[in-house]
């Protein structure tokens, strides 16, 4: 259904600088927010003095708040974005999450911090916004290259975040990081208001937007959008599953490293250099073999993979393992989001990607859950494998609705 519109606008900008302009604007986002979390136990900490005895308490409750949030908006941002604009509601995004940040930096309590947090998951849907315009400004045959490009922008972002705000920490205090997400959110805005256009939607007509968008839970009824969205929160949840351990396991491989944070973190960051690396190769495949076909290529590679490091004892193994799985992980999303994009109207973008976001936040806060439930009943190991057969599980259920989804 996505059609290349705006080669026949002439106030279109160009999908070659629309890609541009986003890619930067995620990676300012991912890196943004990136940057802060991993260094939440030690902000409530050192700047808002909560106890050592609390502060796991407090991390998870700042952590989650967003998430909770930002699953209950995302389709109710959505649906508006399809009646008032895409831009529009990224303009909105980045403006109040750039307030959410200038927030968090000024905060006094903890209290205060999950308060900041739940505005934040108020805010947020910038990401699906991205997204939506991305799909209806690239070419058809372009649409898969598009998506991977965005997505090891997403990727990079991660990666850097991390980095960049371990060096302010270090110069500045662990408040200055939360001042320089905020003002890149800020330019995310600007860059908005002055380059970014709406994207023309020629499926509408000129009376079509007195009639109301159709509802979430109208579109949850059409089953391969129901299924692709399925399909979206587990793959996240399964990406977070590890979470609660990673650091623990890593360091359990270990043994006694002098430098052992400064390695956990190097391991734990290498699925993300890979995911830069192969996403817009992935993306190329997608383009050429289809999407689902990729997507049904890297899922269980991925689960492979989690079950060799669940099995491994040595680090070095493990280290190589993170990267390869990294490189499978990147080509899931992308290739459900490209699968959306071509079983929807331009006039509904903007609610399918909101509902992806909200799936997706649902399957941000099963993942942790789910994977400390795991490892304190059973051990570490036996998360990777959950992990592994999940992912196994998500591959047939996806080769059962091959027609549904490829629509023959």
């Amino acid at each position: 259904m996505n059609q290349n519109i705006f080669e026949r606008s002439e106030n279109a900008v160009s999908w070659k600088v629309v890609l541009a302009v986003l890619t930067g604007n995620v990676i300012f986002m991912a890196s943004s927010y990136t940057m802060l979390i991993p260094f939440l136990p030690m902000y409530l900490t050192h700047e808002l003095g909560v106890p050592m005895e609390n502060v796991n308490l407090w991390s998870g409750a700042v952590f989650s708040a967003s998430f909770v949030v930002s699953a209950i908006m995302g389709p109710i941002w959505g649906r508006m974005a399809d009646t008032h604009g895409k831009r529009m509601m990224a303009i909105r995004a980045s403006l109040l999450l750039s307030v959410s940040y200038f927030l968090g930096g000024v905060v006094s309590s903890p209290l205060e911090l999950v308060g900041m947090r739940i505005f934040q998951g108020f805010a947020a849907g910038l990401w699906p916004m991205d997204l939506a315009i991305m799909t209806m400004y690239a070419p058809p045959d372009k649409l898969g290259v598009c998506l991977g490009v965005m997505q090891s922008a997403m990727t990079a972002g991660g990666v850097i975040g991390p980095l960049l705000g371990g060096v302010l920490a270090e110069a500045f205090g662990m408040r200055a990081s939360f001042f320089v997400a905020s003002a890149a959110l800020m330019l995310n805005c600007i860059i908005f208001l002055f380059v970014i256009k709406e994207p023309p939607d020629p499926s509408r007509k000129k009376d079509a937007a007195k009639s109301p968008a159709p509802s979430p839970l109208a579109l949850l009824k059409i089953p391969v959008l129901r299924t692709l969205l399925c399909a979206s929160a587990v793959m996240q949840m399964v990406i977070l599953i590890l979470q609660p351990i990673m650091t623990t396991y890593i360091t359990s491989l270990a043994g006694e490293l002098p430098n052992i944070i400064f390695v956990s973190g190097m391991i734990f960051s290498l699925g993300g250099f890979a995911g830069v690396i192969a996403a817009p190769a992935w993306g190329w495949f997608g383009q050429h073999k289809g999407y689902l076909r990729a997507a049904l290529t890297a899922i269980p590679l991925a689960g492979v993979g989690l079950f060799i490091q669940g099995s491994v004892t040595n680090l070095h193994i493990y280290a190589a393992m993170q990267f390869v799985c990294g490189v499978f992980f990147c080509a899931v999303h992308p290739s459900i989001n490209a699968l959306l994009a071509k079983n929807t109207s331009p006039d509904v973008k903007g609610s399918i990607f909101g509902m992806m976001f909200a799936v997706q936040q649902i399957g941000s806060i099963l993942g942790p859950v789910l994977g400390g439930v795991v490892a304190t009943m059973f051990g570490m190991k036996y998360v990777f494998y959950v992990a592994g057969c999940v992912l196994f599980s998500l591959a047939l259920f996806l080769r059962a609705r091959k027609k549904l989804i490829e629509g023959t």
